[in-house]
């Protein structure tokens, strides 16, 4: 079966409602290294776990554009939910992206 998640160049992250990272792909690894069974929280300043905390309670959505080590990325981060439609934690996609890139409107 393809395995989507590891199969990217994107690292997606994901951990539980209390901050405990339970998955990590290859891609996260090699960026972030071995956190899983850690908290995360920790790793975050005060403003960005305020975030963390809202996205978790309120179940939304947070995203935007970062340069690190000179490659721009855009993050998404996202609430994730159990079958029941409960926030079961957070999803976190990181994705290389050009400097500059095309914008369209599609109707």
């Amino acid at each position: 079966m393809f395995n989507w998640a590891e199969d990217t160049n994107c690292a997606i992250t994901a951990c539980d409602t209390e901050g405990v990272v339970i998955f990590m792909n290859k891609q996260s690894i090699l960026v972030n290294g071995d956190m899983r069974g850690k908290n995360m929280l920790p790793c975050h300043n005060e403003r960005s776990r305020g975030i963390i905390d809202r996205l978790i309670k309120e179940g939304g959505t947070n995203a935007y554009t970062i340069d690190k080590k000179g490659v721009r990325k855009m993050i998404y981060q996202t609430a994730w939910r159990h079958e029941d439609g409960t926030v079961g934690g957070l999803l976190e996609i990181s994705m290389p992206i050009p400097a500059e890139m095309p914008h369209y409107i599609r109707g």
